[in-house]
């Protein structure tokens, strides 16, 4: 488990590290990055590295220039990725360039959530289930309508063709730190679901954004294209975010209550 940036900065040296992307999200949710080599890495711990934030749409094109400097305790690699010439990813934290939080830095914002929460003295974890469809590519490797499969729920082999594809997906995501729970086909063509253990908030943040990288970068390695679209085909079902939330209330060191699940 990495820690502190020292920590980090070892790792980086002794496990053949060539590239290091630094993550973090836009205000949708999608995810971004800028890759730097090794020597920039104690910059970006120190100074951050800049970034045009009005091209991401974080601000106006006047405050244009912020800063990502990355969060040590992330530090993960891409297993999709090479193995000699290794790349690994830390999410990062939005700063001005003053070296102050960037008010639109919602990792920051469900930090200062957290908070809030436990000086309530409400400790919070966090549960997320995700289903995505896997849709065949074109010639040119396009996306298409046409789902992988014509599985329904809880279906096998040969009706669920996706069966290798999610034990892939599950393999990766435990190579980086996130525990796969259950993983099955869904009504739709095509549809699955991936569920892995819940978390605290911001942890649990952090990992479904993992995970929809996961599934994208997997699919893609197999020629397919992985959508998180809730309503993709028309007339077949939805795919949805469920999010589980269990609020505990601490009377003391012995007895605590449970006040919302």
């Amino acid at each position: 488990m990495i820690n502190t940036v020292e920590e980090a900065l070892e790792f980086i040296k002794e496990n053949d590290v060539k590239f290091i992307r630094l993550s973090f999200c836009d205000i949708f949710g999608n995810l971004r990055n800028i890759s730097v080599m090794p020597d920039e890495l104690p910059r970006a711990f120190k100074h951050g590295i800049p970034f045009d934030a009005h091209a991401v749409g974080l601000s106006d094109i006047s405050n244009s220039d912020l800063f990502l400097v990355p969060e040590p305790e992330t530090l993960s690699v891409l297993p999709w990725r090479p193995q000699q010439g290794r790349v690994v990813r830390f999410y990062c934290g939005i700063r001005n360039p003053d070296g102050s939080i960037f008010r639109g830095d919602t990792r920051e914002i469900l930090k200062s959530v957290v908070i809030r929460t436990e000086q309530k003295g409400i400790s919070c974890m966090i549960g997320a289930e995700c289903e995505f469809y896997l849709f065949k590519t074109d010639e040119n490797g396009e996306p298409t309508t046409v789902p992988f499969d014509n599985g329904g729920y809880l279906n096998v082999y040969p009706l669920d063709k996706g069966e290798n594809i999610r034990r892939e997906i599950c393999i990766c995501l435990e190579e980086m730190g996130i525990k796969p729970e259950t993983s099955h086909h869904e009504r739709g063509p095509g549809q699955n679901e991936i569920d892995f253990k819940f978390s605290d908030p911001v942890n649990s943040a952090d990992n479904l954004i993992t995970f929809k990288q996961v599934v994208k970068s997997i699919a893609a390695r197999n020629g397919l294209f992985a959508s998180f679209s809730p309503k993709p085909l028309l007339d077949k079902s939805g795919s949805g975010l469920h999010i589980n939330i269990s609020l505990i209330k601490e009377r003391s060191v012995k007895n605590s209550e449970r006040i919302l699940t």
